[in-house]
């Protein structure tokens, strides 16, 4: 969801309660709200180069901004980590052409 301030740049509102658990062996991170998982982005790295691969929601919580706060989330922690990434997942392509804040992470 986007929240317009006015007279400055749109502010990117998450889900409150969330968090992002990273399994660097198994190369994905997986979001909860609260106790209860929601989803994963799954991804490789080789060097500074990270391939996001897909995005999975489970069903019962799909179209409800949970992909996009998973996306969000996990892009900062890229920026963060300073990786490139390439999007493979189609569901993190839609979400550049949206946010193209997040362009300069595209390799």
């Amino acid at each position: 969801m986007i929240q317009k301030n006015h007279g400055t740049a749109p502010e990117k509102i998450a889900h409150q309660g969330l968090r992002l658990d990273h399994d660097e062996d198994r190369g994905r991170y997986s979001l909860w709200h609260g106790a209860t998982y929601v989803g994963f982005l799954g991804y490789s790295v080789e060097g500074n180069v990270a391939t996001l691969q897909h995005t999975i929601i489970n069903e019962e919580y799909g179209r409800h901004g949970y992909a996009r706060a998973l996306v969000t989330l996990v892009l900062e922690q890229m920026r963060q980590r300073q990786l490139k990434i390439i999007p493979e997942c189609s569901y993190v392509q839609d979400y550049l052409r949206r946010y193209p804040e997040y362009n300069d992470l595209v390799l």
